[in-house]
């Protein structure tokens, strides 16, 4: 018996987000300068040519992904939480168990903090957005950062490494927790003493 239109619609929705899913987590780890779209189908375990059925090109593979990780709420709550009239050592607590509460959970969180990290690290002139991105929540973090250092609670330093150095070790762990099989994660405390005072 054929399939009916709707069934071949479902059919052809789950291939293309089976396809997004997948080449989320390989650009992830092999960045966009470094993977190839032969690859990426035999990563994925389809013929080059079905994903071409779905996009015309690398580029509109990689721009279609990016729409699904990049999230402007991220760096809207961010900025929230850098306004609040609470300590800064309040803040970075609030940012670390929302941080390490989403990566625990959600494999597109961890994927969309892998991706979001290879783009900047890559420098890419085709990718700018992810720079922004980038760039907006490491401005944000750095605020707090320096309000924290205001207070005494922060480890003294450029806010800016310091937010760098905040990002790269939940960098690290959204590593870990898309590319391997066993790894203990990180706690808010272990989280927090890289930038805060005792």
């Amino acid at each position: 018996m054929p399939k009916s239109p709707e069934r071949c619609k479902e059919i052809k929705e789950e291939m293309r987000n089976k396809i997004l899913h997948a080449s989320m987590l390989y650009f992830a780890k092999n960045g966009f300068s470094g993977t190839k779209i032969s690859d990426l189908a035999k990563y994925i375990g389809i013929g080059q040519g079905t994903i071409y059925v779905y996009f015309e090109s690398k580029e509109e593979l990689f721009k279609e992904i990016f729409k699904m990780t990049t999230y402007e709420k991220d760096v809207k709550d961010l900025k929230i939480l850098s306004a609040l009239p609470i300590s800064a050592r309040q803040k970075i607590h609030k940012l670390s168990k929302a941080v390490l509460g989403r990566l625990e959970q959600d494999e597109y969180f961890a994927g969309k903090i892998a991706l979001n990290t290879q783009l900047v690290l890559e420098k890419s002139d085709y990718i700018t957005d992810a720079a922004t991105y980038q760039l907006e929540l490491y401005e944000y973090t750095a605020k707090i950062m320096e309000q924290g250092q205001r207070e005494g609670r922060i480890v003294e330093g450029s806010s800016m490494k310091l937010a760098d150095y905040y990002w790269g070790v939940v960098y690290l762990y959204a590593l870990k927790k898309l590319f391997t099989t066993k790894y203990e994660m990180i706690t808010i405390e272990d989280l927090e003493r890289t930038i805060l005072k005792k």
